[in-house]
């Protein structure tokens, strides 16, 4: 039996998020802190279409964010 502990929710996509996408995940949530002032929805949309994020990558990455940041 593993004693790792098993990522779970949003986090569980970033090592396919940085494989994809070529950058660490503290460069997405530096981005995404520009961003700041979008609704969540807003902010996926932008990564989709700035960043040719796929919807649930970029999803991901917005919940943890916001989650992070009480927004």
């Amino acid at each position: 039996m593993s004693t790792e502990k098993q990522v779970k929710g949003p986090a569980s996509y970033f090592p396919s998020i940085e494989e994809k996408y070529g950058f660490p995940i503290k460069h997405w949530l530096n981005l995404l802190a520009a961003q700041n002032r979008l609704k969540h929805m807003e902010m996926v949309a932008w990564l989709k279409s700035e960043h040719r994020f796929g919807h649930g990558h970029a999803n991901a990455l917005v919940a943890y964010f916001r989650s992070q940041n009480g927004s």
